[in-house]
């Protein structure tokens, strides 16, 4: 029980001068903001600016702007050692974290002697995060929470052993909010993550810490994990590809297995469909799911035409905003143009899905107020949980007489997604209902009231995959008249994470590649 809810809902010393700043613990165990100087003065002229809001770390070094496919094969290859790419990385990270404060724990000397052992593994040798809910030998998981201060993990968390298996080198902990049930990487009375494309704009959430550190080139993958949207909204805030998998396509985390309805996919976010693909490719040599078809090395677009469904406007009658509807709809015609079969379709879902998984959100966040010295650590402190949280759990003590059909209509959503796939290959609508909203808009900071509303209006596509234990995936297709990326969703069939990967493939081409940050 400890573990039942420690995942997401929605989830080079001498060398770097500039002043490096986390969300980290201090001698106590208490959280707090954790500054920690070279001893020089911050030199932000290392930053490359595009624009005055829009930044990234791409420079002439290892990383150079590679992904993490090509990294990975300079390294086997001998053209990079696995140290100077880890130097790197360290040395990005230093210079962007004071500006988009998404690190939660660093571990930079332990990484630079982990770039020097041996390696296996597809990704042998490229530097990534992992988030701040997934156990990590000798850190604390905090699940972005004041309120935890967990002690130091004793052992790597069992879907952590599948991901490092393919030989990452791993630079620290990713920031969440808290216990990922926000859709905004904010805190309360504490700085929040911010967007790279834009500084003044939300990176998503839940995994909008590893969102922003790949979309601003400090590592080229980096771990996210999808409860109601975790991977695939910060990949659509940040410009990125983000892939939900199948239910038990990958080793299921100690905490997802023992939730009443698993609705948790891990996976990462990058910054092409090759990397995406060559990750699944490589867990499946380390685990493969027996009862799933298997997925494979993905390496370019199918030959089969498909028959795409289009779903415009949201299950709970959010209308799409204007920009968010034009990129799905100049994605319907690309799709047209390259012999795809596009029709508007309804969604199979049942009426009652929206209120039945908002009262199972506030249920999660019920047991983690409730019983989080047991689950959490001993040390929680309800009295620091913010906003969200206290009303979450609220609105479920309100609604609790409803848990056994909540429980059992979101169980019975999996044969209701099933059904929309008899006529149908994939389905294609929006990640969100409109753009992504500046900093402040989903604060915990706000009225609970307020914020809860906000929250159902924004995130209204991509819950219905957590519940159905599908596989979906966002795609970075758009972008809107202030530079932000804009993205489009595409649904699958339980366990057809290849047609995605493909049609991804096929997207990525028919554009010329997605945008970048540093053009």
């Amino acid at each position: 029980m400890r573990k039942l809810l420690s995942y997401t809902f929605l989830s080079v010393p001498g060398s770097c001068p500039q002043t490096f700043r986390v969300g980290g613990l201090n001698g106590s165990g208490q959280r707090r903001q954790l500054v920690a100087k070279s001893g020089k003065q911050n030199q932000r002229t290392n930053l490359t600016m595009t624009t005055a809001k829009t930044l990234h770390a791409f420079t002439n070094d290892a990383l150079a702007d590679h992904d993490a496919t090509a990294i990975a094969e300079l390294i086997r290859r001998g053209e990079l050692s696995a140290r100077e790419v880890a130097e790197a990385a360290i040395n990005r990270a230093h210079r962007m974290q004071p500006q988009i404060n998404a690190i939660e724990l660093p571990m930079f000397e332990a990484a630079l002697r982990e770039a020097e052992s041996v390696r296996t593994g597809v990704f042998a040798g490229v530097p990534t995060f992992i988030k701040d809910n997934t156990d990590l030998k000798g850190l604390p998981t905090n699940q972005g929470s004041a309120a935890v201060n967990a002690r130091p993990a004793k052992e790597d968390g069992a879907f952590a052993k599948q991901l490092l298996a393919q030989g990452f080198v791993t630079l620290g902990k990713s920031r969440m909010p808290e216990f990922g049930f926000n859709a905004s990487t904010e805190y309360l009375g504490m700085d929040p993550v911010r967007n790279p494309w834009n500084t003044e704009y939300s990176s998503g959430a839940s995994s909008g810490g590893a969102a922003a550190l790949v979309a601003a080139g400090v590592a080229p993958i980096a771990h996210a994990n999808d409860g109601g949207g975790s991977i695939r909204i910060p990949a659509a805030a940040c410009g990125l590809v983000g892939l939900k998998p199948t239910r038990g396509r990958f080793i299921d985390a100690e905490s997802a297995s023992a939730l009443p309805v698993n609705i948790v996919g891990e996976g990462v976010v990058t910054r092409s469909v090759r990397d995406t693909a060559l990750f699944f490719s490589g867990m499946e040599q380390v685990y493969k799911n027996r009862r799933l078809p298997g997925v494979g090395l993905v390496e370019g677009p199918g030959k089969r035409r498909l028959r795409v469904g289009l779903v415009l406007d949201s299950i709970n009658g959010t209308a799409t905003d204007a920009e968010t509807r034009a990129a799905v709809l100049q994605t319907a015609r690309v799709l047209e143009g390259l012999g795809h079969r596009v029709q508007e379709m309804p969604l199979s879902v049942n009426s009652n899905f929206a209120d039945d998984f908002s009262i199972y959100w506030g249920m999660l966040s019920f047991l983690v107020s409730t019983f989080g010295k047991q689950l959490m650590s001993p040390d929680f402190d309800r009295s620091q949980l913010d906003n969200l949280s206290r009303g979450l759990a609220k609105h479920y003590m309100k609604n609790s007489l409803k848990t056994p059909m909540v429980l059992y209509r979101l169980k019975k959503s999996q044969d209701d997604y099933a059904r929309m796939f008899r006529d149908y290959d994939v389905v294609l609508s929006p990640v969100l209902s409109h753009t992504t909203p500046k900093l402040g808009w989903l604060s915990p900071e706000q009225d609970f009231e307020s914020l809860f509303q906000r929250l159902l209006q924004y995130v209204c596509f991509t819950p219905l995959n957590n519940a159905a234990g599908s596989p979906a995936i966002s795609l970075p297709t758009g972008s809107t008249r202030e530079g932000l990326p804009i993205a489009v969703h595409f649904s699958g069939a339980h366990g057809d994470e290849k047609t995605l990967l493909e049609l991804a493939f096929e997207l990525e081409q028919a554009q010329g590649g997605w945008r970048r940050i540093q053009a």
